[in-house]
């Protein structure tokens, strides 16, 4: 399942978003609210993530984002790929937090 970044938007502060890059990417530039969960230490999050309502996932620009979405979907996590990640997200003039969370 996908969903476009101005879709992701409008749900606002309801949507849980995780973004898979790595801190010092995460840190350049990142969506408001998002959890930075790195690509590599996901298996080992999983249980962390709510059961109860999607996981949006958000990377660059979509290959990170794509993996991490296919492997917790067979983990039974909801899971939702944010189409074309920040990069698009950006490219569409949503807004962006630059700096650490």
């Amino acid at each position: 399942m996908m969903i476009e970044p101005t879709e992701l938007a409008a749900l606002g502060t309801d949507a849980y978003l995780i973004d898979v890059r790595e801190p010092d990417e995460f840190a350049s530039a990142h969506v408001a609210g998002a959890l930075n969960l790195p690509l590599s230490s996901l298996p080992g999050r999983v249980g962390e993530l709510p059961t109860d309502r999607p996981v949006h996932v958000m990377c660059l620009s979509g290959g990170r984002s794509a993996r991490a979405t296919a492997f917790l979907q067979s983990a039974g996590v909801d899971a939702v790929d944010v189409s074309g990640g920040i990069t698009r997200w950006y490219g569409e003039g949503l807004p962006v937090v630059q700096g650490a969370a």
